[in-house]
């Protein structure tokens, strides 16, 4: 049995598709298929059901899959290890991050190039369940984004920082001065706010499950810097992670006045999955920025 085996198996078990997986996997489909049935021979066992047009898994291959993508992981994190050993800061490193968390890591990634040049880095700025996706399927190293409300068994998530949810405004709008808002008081504004599916989009409707109170919702965005420009140049009014403003001008982070309003920035790795030098270095860079020492320390306050 051979690792490359493995990897094609598991691609076409992913796609359900011997033409889609040789494509992703950049191969001639009649070697993808000729590996698999090797693959059966060896093992003595069908793992697909062969249609005129499609394929599907038997039984046998629905068990085996498991087993098939922890090989290959680790594997794939001997090769990392040793590689990483050899040249401890060359390589590249992906990063998942969502929208809100882009202010946070802009300090760190400037530090983080000066001091490995010779890192490649690749940065995904995705919604989060997206990422947790990607982060899954090891498209990407880790993921720097608020706890999501679902658990992934295969992830672990260590807190960076405390944070909440907070009224955005302009600087002049009349409740930039405001201590605080409440939920009764902010219905009776016109909104601009991110897309269902997007963090603190999600916090701001539990906030508001079974209160009965209706929105004036004017605008809905997923892209969190166009957002911020339409707050900085209107009357409306939007609801984000007060870390999404960090650095911002002509915006003001009021806290909303709610209970169950935090947000917790974390960094989201695989579990029993090796580390590269290169993440640990930009995860220690990060819990040192002061983006992020801000964020604990008005906490603390």
């Amino acid at each position: 049995m051979e690792l490359r085996q493995l990897k094609y198996f598991i691609k076409a078990a992913e796609l359900l598709s011997f033409s889609e997986a040789a494509r992703a996997l950049n191969i001639a489909q009649s070697t993808l298929s000729q590996q698999v049935r090797q693959l059966e021979d060896e093992l003595n066992i069908r793992l697909f059901d062969r249609q005129s047009n499609a394929i599907s898994l038997t039984e046998a291959a629905v068990e085996i899959l498991p087993f098939a993508r922890r090989t290959l992981s680790e594997a794939e994190s001997c090769v990392a290890k040793v590689n990483d050993l050899a040249a401890v800061a060359v390589g590249t490193l992906n990063i998942g991050v969502t929208y809100s968390f882009s202010p946070i890591l802009t300090e760190t990634l400037i530090e983080f190039t000066k001091k490995f040049p010779r890192v490649k880095l690749n940065i995904f700025y995705k919604p989060m369940a997206e990422l947790m996706d990607m982060l899954i399927n090891r498209s990407v190293d880790l993921v720097l984004a608020f706890r999501p409300s679902t658990r992934y068994a295969e992830i672990e998530s260590h807190v960076l920082f405390q944070n909440h949810l907070a009224v955005i405004v302009s600087d002049g709008h009349p409740l930039a001065d405001s201590p605080g808002i409440s939920l009764a008081e902010l219905s009776k504004w016109p909104l601009a706010l991110p897309t269902r599916g997007l963090q603190a989009r999600n916090a701001l409707d539990d906030c508001f499950a079974s209160k009965g109170i209706d929105l004036d919702i004017r605008i809905e965005l997923n892209e969190v810097n166009i957002l911020l420009e339409v707050v900085k140049h209107s009357s409306l009014v939007s609801v984000l992670a007060e870390a999404t403003v960090y650095n911002q001008r002509g915006v003001k982070a009021v806290r909303l006045l709610h209970p169950d309003n935090e947000m917790e920035g974390c960094v989201h790795v695989l579990k029993s999955c090796y580390r590269k030098h290169s993440a640990l270095e930009l995860i220690g860079m990060l819990r040192e920025s002061a983006a992020v020492r801000a964020r604990v320390s008005n906490w603390l306050l």
